[in-house]
């Protein structure tokens, strides 16, 4: 290029060439790299400045550069730092496809100096390739009648890598049928085959999935599968003449049937159809002719039927040669039959049980039996084995003679039913085997007590409950069987203390289930725990048992109302009155109810309320303390007693409660308070005596009613016993009729019933009323109508005194006494008695 550039191309090229050749010298040198496939792009190769002796600058300025060789160029020359840098990612398998050693061969031109370096770049081989297959999967198709030992020859795998990186070998998962053999080849090319190891079966399995592996020896390795899916599927004047007279053959007796044994010949030195010869089997008193066969045309001796050296070792058989004109002529085939080991071992059994109890010691015999092989020599010897991990063992006797025995002692629990597998293996090649099955029932001893799952139990049972109801279930294992494992339950009996019932009048359990019944319904407030020590017995002999705890926990039910302790019902014919002054600011503590429950946890948690007040607003009562306090101060018309309702409920499901009434009284003082309350009394009396008037009216009403029908009903009852004596008179057969069976007298005494009322008059500034009062203390919690006062006419004048009330005694209250009780609180009480039988005193508490 430097010769044309100065010539401006005048030169011809060829002495161009000559001239670079005769005027400088061109020097060779080789220089060799070596770069790992796959490297990056711009990744270091080499120093070419330092392996050429140039300087950097001294490339620059001489102009050096790469000549590629091939059409791609995958290296370039980097002028400012000398080195020899890759120019794409290199693929040693694209590249040397599958070549031992990969070089890339380029040159290095110096133009200046008309130097050419040559270049050599080994690309070294990296695990980037993992062996693969040319299919995902295969399938073979091989008969079950197959036998053992049959190889097959399956798909090799591909590895582009070389070397140690290249395909190493082959791995087939696990498999009971099939096992893999590799095989190498002159040149090291391994290719797979699949031994059949186990004879198939369809009807068990009709297809069998392999998974076949290659791997690499690579770091790391790599590997590729490949599925295998296996497949299961059932005349003249010349005698013909032999050419021998006896012919020989021996055979194994394992060759299939229809086998060509031999081929008999014989000539005839006639022409035509009289040479034509045919041949034939003698007929044998033995039964050769069931066994071989001859071609009559061919000559050929075959098999009929399997050979078998156990029946006979040699066979000789007659053959007749006939021509067109039916001349004979007789040679002798001799057949040495020789043996295979074609006869798996036979087991024949002369004793054996089908039982045995667990407790047997060891050397118990479980059988007997004799081992006889067919077949002679290696293939006749057997030998005797059973699984290891059976806790039996076998023990040679003489002439082929075995026993099973046991080794150690049985434990039904762990084993129950033995399948015992016996195998009879001669030393043939391949060996045959037989396979006998003993099935020993292992009989079960009373040995293992019933077991709870736990050492104690607890159980929680809620109050009131209903009697024979079931609380809990026990249950107790026995591992033995049938009678053995037959557990009963009972209740032991423990010593309580003297005040605690009998625990079979507190549960009983039921001996089959374990099933606990109540017998009583528990009370949390009197017992709250039991503990019971239940029996499981099974029905063994001697019969084994176990004990167990058993805590029966009584929860609380929310039975019982609130009891109030404070303010009680007075005893001695006074009322209670809390006093307030007058002068009492707004949250004065007045009185406290205090009130407590039989109850326990949340049902005993206790919330007041103020149900009714004389005056509402005026007093509030704390949620949870009970304390009654002011809610505004007192003014003139509020009245001097105020009556309060306050209402208990505990915070059980549902929830109880009772009331209690509080009467106030408003004053600084007793003294104020006594003559306020005479003072109201005063003014009160004459409506008071107004109600009571008409009160009196309305009994001596009720009493007069009463006493007529009474009248009435004895003069009906007189008539019916008269018109009986008279119907009973003229003859005797009423006489027979017991008198029960007409009315009596009960008949009147049952509408004398006993009632009771009781009805207080309370009278005040403003209004009159008739009520009927529930007692004051502890009581359950009535309905808000139940309560409310029902309006009554007051009379204008009072009924008590003068000789009104005195006359209202002699005509209303008969034989009865009137009191008049005139207390401190201001109540006056009328208490009489109506003189009727069977009848009860009736109160009037006018207030």
């Amino acid at each position: 290029m430097i010769a044309e550039q100065s010539h401006k191309g005048c030169i011809p090229l060829f002495l161009l060439c000559f001239l670079l050749g005769t005027l400088w010298e061109i020097s060779f040198a080789q220089i060799r790299y070596s770069v790992p496939e796959e490297t990056e792009k711009g990744s270091f190769v080499g120093n070419i400045a330092k392996d050429l002796g140039m300087e950097l600058r001294e490339l620059s300025e001489h102009g050096a550069r790469i000549i590629s060789r091939g059409k791609k160029q995958h290296f370039v020359l980097n002028v400012k730092s000398g080195s020899l840098v890759t120019a794409d990612r290199i693929d040693r398998e694209e590249i040397c496809a599958q070549s031992v050693e990969c070089l890339l061969n380029f040159n290095v031109l110096v133009e200046n100096k008309l130097k050419i370096h040559s270049v050599e770049v080994e690309i070294t081989d990296i695990n980037d390739n993992a062996p693969h297959f040319l299919a995902e999967e295969i399938e073979l198709k091989i008969s079950e009648t197959t036998a053992p030992g049959t190889h097959h020859l399956l798909e090799n795998a591909y590895d582009q890598d070389v070397g140690v990186n290249s395909l190493q070998g082959y791995e087939l998962s696990p498999s009971h049928h099939f096992s893999l053999k590799v095989q190498s080849t002159s040149g090291g090319i391994k290719y797979p085959e699949l031994v059949l190891e186990r004879a198939l079966d369809r009807e068990e399995k009709p297809a069998h999935y392999l998974i076949l592996t290659a791997w690499d020896g690579g770091e790391p390795i790599r590997t590729g599968t490949i599925r295998i899916k296996v497949t299961v599927l059932d005349a003249n004047d010349n005698v013909p003449v032999f050419s021998q007279s006896v012919y020989t053959v021996s055979v194994p007796e394992n060759i299939s049937q229809g086998t060509i044994l031999l081929t008999v010949n014989a000539t005839d030195a006639d022409e035509g159809i009289n040479s034509q010869v045919r041949y034939f089997q003698m007929k044998s008193p033995r039964k050769i002719s069931q066994i071989f066969q001859i071609n009559s045309v061919t000559g050929e001796l075959s098999t009929l039927q399997n050979l078998d050296y156990e029946e006979a070792e040699f066979h000789e058989i007659e053959v007749e040669a006939q021509d067109g004109l039916g001349l004979r002529s007789r040679a002798k085939i001799h057949v040495t039959v020789l043996d295979v080991n074609d006869n798996a071992p036979e087991v024949t059994i002369t004793s054996v049980t089908i039982s045995v109890p667990e407790n047997a010691p060891p050397g118990t015999v479980i059988a007997l039996f004799h081992v006889h092989d067919r077949d002679s020599g290696e293939n006749g010897q057997v030998f005797c084995s059973i699984p290891g991990d059976l806790p039996f063992k076998l023990e040679k006797k003489v002439d082929n003679y075995y026993s099973l025995v046991t080794d150690r002692t049985l434990d039904r629990e762990q084993v129950s039913v033995y399948n015992i597998t016996m195998k009879a293996e001669d030393f043939g090649k391949p060996a045959l085997s037989t396979n006998t099955h003993i099935l020993l029932q292992v009989v079960d001893i009373n040995d293992n007590p019933p077991t709870f799952s736990q050492s104690a139990y607890s159980a929680y049972i809620q109050e009131n409950n209903p009697r024979g109801a079931s609380i809990y279930s026990l249950t107790a294992h026995d591992p033995d069987s049938e009678q053995n494992a037959l557990v009963t339950y009972s209740i032991m009996e423990t010593n309580l203390p003297l005040e605690t019932p009998p625990v079979s009048s507190i549960v009983s359990i039921n001996a089959e289930t374990g099933i606990l019944y109540a017998l009583c319904s528990f009370d949390y407030e009197q017992s709250r725990e039991f503990q019971l020590r239940v029996t499981a017995r099974d029905s063994g002999d001697p019969p084994l048992s176990s004990n167990v705890s058993l805590t029966l926990f009584i929860l609380d039910q929310n039975d019982n109302t609130p009891e109030i302790l404070y303010p009680t019902f007075p005893t001695d014919g006074s009322s209670g009155v809390e006093l307030a002054p007058r002068s009492a600011e707004p949250g004065y503590l007045v009185t406290k109810v205090v009130a407590v429950d039989a109850d326990s946890g949340q049902n005993a948690w206790l919330s007041y309320r103020l149900l009714k007040a004389t005056d509402p607003g005026l007093f509030s009562v704390g949620l949870h303390s009970g304390e009654i306090r002011t809610v505004r101060t007192f003014l003139d018309k509020d009245a001097l007693k105020q009556n309060l309702i306050v209402a208990v409920t505990d915070n059980g499901e549902p929830p109880l409660s009772a009331t209690v009434t509080v009467t106030v009284a408003v004053a600084d003082s007793i003294p104020e308070i006594l003559s306020d309350l005479s003072s109201q009394t005063s003014s009160e009396t004459q409506d008071d005596s107004l109600l009571t008037f008409y009160l009196v009216i309305a009994v001596a009403v009720v009493s007069c009613l009463f006493f007529s029908f009474i009248v009435l009903l004895l003069v009906i009852r007189l008539r019916r016993w008269w018109m009986l004596q008279v119907v009973q008179a003229p003859g005797d057969h009423v006489g027979g009729i017991t008198s029960s069976q007409f009315l009596g007298i009960d008949g009147v005494r049952t509408f004398l019933q006993t009632y009771s009322h009781e009805v207080s008059l309370t009278t005040d500034s403003r209004k009159s009323q008739l009520i009927f009062p529930q007692p004051n203390y502890a009581d359950t919690l009535i309905s808000q109508q139940s309560c409310e006062p029902k309006e009554f006419p007051l009379p204008t004048q009072s009924l008590l005194p003068g000789k009104d009330e005195q006359a209202f005694s002699q005509d209303f209250l008969l034989n009865d006494a009137s009191r008049i009780l005139n207390n401190t609180n201001g109540e006056l009480q009328v208490t009489s008695n109506i003189g009727i039988p069977s009848h009860k005193h009736k109160s009037l508490h006018l207030t």
